[in-house]
């Protein structure tokens, strides 16, 4: 009879120490799950992101190109925005300069915008803060000698980022610039297939990615330009159509006007 009522009390203090036990992976699991979102939005507001696309309450829309290697169609391109009198931002790179400083001047005298695409098209999270800095300040030197105008915008190559290259490109004074919509001409899409991308995607405040030398933009753009136009929009270059003075970039990359600015 002893020998049960220990058997018992064995039982009923297992019971007591396996509730104790449940009580509290209950009482963790409550807690990560109330301090997750916090813990997110901390690590989210952290993170240092380029400008994706533009929060506007006018349809303006920008159209950049990035030009890294070839130069086949760059006067193809500018006669087509000449066309429709459209202003773009031209994304080169300093060793596209050093091979094609007519086109760059090209581009310029027609009106665009012509930003820095880094100097050797470089992954930029593999070098260090100073790196990229000399390595955007090399670029700008190049265009500048063409154009007369310092670039105040990158576009890093392969799109490729990370917190330090983002803050090494703010310390110069520039902005680092993305895009909301890719044409993925790169791909060698159809036209038919890079306009359905890009109409069907842009937003009020849309940054559109395009490159020059890819095999089927040329035919695509009027298209494209003849649709949004159709639709309302207004094309403005990048530097036209980012916010200035107070703002916040949300996690998406969003540039928004601080509380009680105009958009």
């Amino acid at each position: 009879m002893r020998e049960k009522r220990e058997q018992v009390r064995i039982i009923y203090i297992g019971r007591q120490w396996w509730t104790a036990l449940a009580c509290l992976c209950l009482a963790a699991v409550m807690f990560y799950v109330v301090n997750y979102p916090a813990a997110v939005g901390a690590s989210a507001a952290a993170r240092q992101l380029p400008i994706y696309c533009v929060q506007r309450d006018q349809k303006l829309v920008s159209i950049s190109f990035d030009a890294a290697w070839g130069n086949e169609d760059t006067q193809q391109l500018i006669d087509i925005l000449e066309q429709y009198s459209v202003k773009a931002t031209f994304f080169v790179v300093g060793d596209w300069v050093d091979k094609y400083p007519e086109s760059v001047k090209a581009l310029h005298d027609a009106g665009h915008e012509v930003m820095n695409h880094s100097n050797t098209h470089a992954h930029y999270p593999q070098l260090s803060a100073d790196q990229v800095a000399a390595d955007l300040n090399a670029c700008n030197d190049k265009i500048e000698a063409v154009t007369g105008v310092r670039p105040t915008l990158v576009r890093l190559p392969y799109g490729d980022y990370d917190d330090n290259s983002i803050n090494a490109v703010r310390s110069t004074g520039m902005e680092p610039i993305q895009w909301d919509v890719d044409s993925l001409d790169w791909k060698d899409l159809s036209a038919g297939e890079i306009t359905r991308r890009v109409t069907s995607k842009v937003q009020p405040g849309s940054i559109v990615l395009f490159h020059n030398a890819a095999l089927h933009t040329p035919e695509a753009l009027p298209g494209i330009i003849q649709t949004l136009l159709q639709e309302g929009y207004t094309f403005v270059p990048i530097s036209q159509i980012i916010l200035t003075g107070d703002y916040t970039i949300d996690h998406t990359g969003r540039q928004c006007p601080a509380k009680g600015d105009a958009a």
